[in-house]
């Protein structure tokens, strides 16, 4: 029998932003600095405006909002060179967490997902330039998909390209309102808090 296991990226994956802020490793702690750019109003103005709303679901380019509202937060500098900073800022691999998934890797009746929100150009980031691609097998993300986690569209399109499963998806995710959309599609949700909410898991260790 096998079994689909899917995790997200900032909070899991990689050491970043965390749905529960202490947890949180934060990319944007020298922007002031570096960038002249104050990582609240960035936060406020633009991820959860535009970002959110257009970017995140595909319906315009990261580089296009950065190049349209960058500047009224005083960035007078390249859209692209902004981009780059916050990728590499924003990249710290979970190392640890990775080198467990890729034991489980080993066994012919699992099969690796990634499940996240992400614009196009950070995914592809994530899955070439930090190598995830090698060891998962795709990357689910909501500028492809056209809907953010939790909305059941995100499910839907999974599953359909999945295909049927002898076991429902396990899934790590660290949001709360994730977990409970996951586990309303019938999925197995885990919220992931440190390490261990995934070594601790039954069905996992068993298999470690």
């Amino acid at each position: 029998m096998t079994r689909a296991v899917f995790f997200d990226v900032d909070g899991v994956l990689v050491h970043g932003m965390h749905a529960r802020p202490e947890l949180s490793r934060r990319w944007d702690a020298s922007l002031l600095a570096d960038m002249g750019v104050d990582p609240e109003r960035f936060t406020k103005e633009f991820i959860f405006d535009v970002f959110v709303k257009k970017v995140s679901v595909g319906q315009m380019s990261v580089i296009e909002a950065l190049e349209r509202y960058l500047p009224s937060l005083g960035y007078k500098g390249s859209p692209m060179a902004f981009h780059h900073y916050w990728l590499t800022h924003d990249s710290v691999l979970n190392q640890s967490l990775l080198d467990q998934i890729r034991a489980l890797r080993e066994r012919a009746d699992i099969r690796l997902f990634i499940a996240t929100n992400q614009e196009h150009l950070r995914a592809t980031w994530l899955w070439s330039h930090l190598g995830l691609s090698a060891l998962f097998e795709d990357i689910f993300y909501s500028a492809r998909v056209g809907v953010r986690k939790p909305e059941k569209g995100f499910f839907d399109f999974i599953e359909h390209r999945i295909g049927p499963q002898d076991e429902p998806p396990l899934f790590f995710d660290d949001t709360p309102k994730v977990i409970e959309g996951a586990r309303a599609h019938g999925w197995e949700a885990v919220l992931f808090e440190k390490n261990d909410d995934f070594l601790r898991h039954d069905w996992v260790r068993e298999r470690l």
